[in-house]
């Protein structure tokens, strides 16, 4: 999830149903077109914010607004706790009959056949499936010659080994694919303590063709193809995910991709900051991500540079990997 998480409030509200239910829904849940542009719940306060900096003053107004939260009684709590719930459910409603359409998206066809670089030796995209129907693909932001991963991939990767054995329990398979190669990603790996499947497409047009990898070219020309349109994007590997259905006759279709701030259903951290007071506390930060650590640089002192941008892991020495793909 990395450098194109850009904040919407309609996110899993789009597309739903019509738009007057969806215009109706943002209404309920306090969202307008007067507010669309500025930063949600207590930690507004963005003129003490000046180009993502930072200032002691912003950071004292979250703390103090937060300590500054309305104190009531018990009964006056539970009717507001019963009015949010009554907009949570709302939402869940939606957020089903969202799942819904998109379990009903036309599938279109693979016909390419890919293959990957994996623990056990060459592997086709078929193979992947490992016996099931089903197959997710986390596309993780490690390209060749990279000293190691994304952070904010490897933010996402602490909860797939978890995941992985209970989805294996319902006929799917998930894996991460990555352009880096497989000695690369299984130094990372080992280094980060996972067990998920993580396999090579280094060699192959997988990632250029479900656009999470970019060309220089790309790249040159200041847009890059990215959650179906052109836009800005820095870094050579953009984050994704990706899932493709095999059928009996082990024909393999594409039937879903989401890029960008989709993902964010899948950040569990997120889900659990988003139930606390201060929620994720990113407002000042030019890249909301920018706290972000692999789990083990993470120490008591760590600062975080509030004006810091998206910056892509430092490649190794110049090495064949450069020569891949002009």
């Amino acid at each position: 999830m990395c450098p194109a998480c850009i904040p919407s409030a309609a996110l899993v509200a789009g597309s739903v149903m019509s738009t007057g239910r969806i215009a109706a829904l943002a209404m309920k849940l306090g969202f307008s077109k007067k507010n669309r542009g500025k930063k949600n719940g207590p930690n507004n306060n963005s003129k003490n914010v000046q180009k993502g900096e930072m200032t002691m003053a912003t950071m004292n107004a979250i703390t103090n607004k937060t300590e500054e939260a309305k104190v009531v009684p018990q009964a006056e709590w539970v009717e507001a706790r019963k009015e949010l719930l009554r907009k949570e459910k709302e939402f869940s409603r939606l957020r089903d009959e969202l799942s819904r359409q998109r379990r009903s998206l036309p599938w279109e066809k693979v016909e390419k056949n890919y293959v990957f670089d994996g623990p056990r030796g060459k592997e086709t995209l078929a193979d992947l499936f490992g016996g099931r129907s089903q197959l997710i693909v986390y596309h993780f932001m490690f390209g060749p010659g990279w000293k190691e991963g994304c952070p904010s991939c490897s933010f996402l990767a602490d909860t797939f080994d978890g995941a992985a054995v209970h989805l294996a329990h319902r006929d799917v398979t998930f894996l991460a694919i990555s352009r880096a190669t497989l000695p690369e990603i299984e130094a990372f790996k080992k280094r980060m303590g996972w067990q998920f499947k993580w396999v090579s497409s280094f060699g192959n047009e997988f990632n250029y063709d479900y656009n999470v990898s970019f060309s220089k070219e790309e790249q040159a020309n200041g847009k890059v193809y990215y959650n179906y349109d052109m836009t800005e994007f820095p870094p050579e590997e953009g984050p994704g995910t990706s899932v493709f259905y095999k059928n009996e006759a082990g024909e393999i279709f594409h039937t879903y991709s989401s890029y960008a701030r989709g993902l964010d259903p899948m950040i569990g951290t997120y889900n659990w900051l988003d139930l606390t007071p201060k929620g994720r506390d990113e407002d000042g930060l030019a890249f909301s991500m920018a706290w972000v650590r692999h789990h083990d640089k993470y120490d008591d002192g760590c600062r975080v540079d509030a004006k810091q941008q998206y910056v892509q892991p430092a490649k190794a020495d110049a090495s064949c990997c450069e020569k891949e793909r002009a």
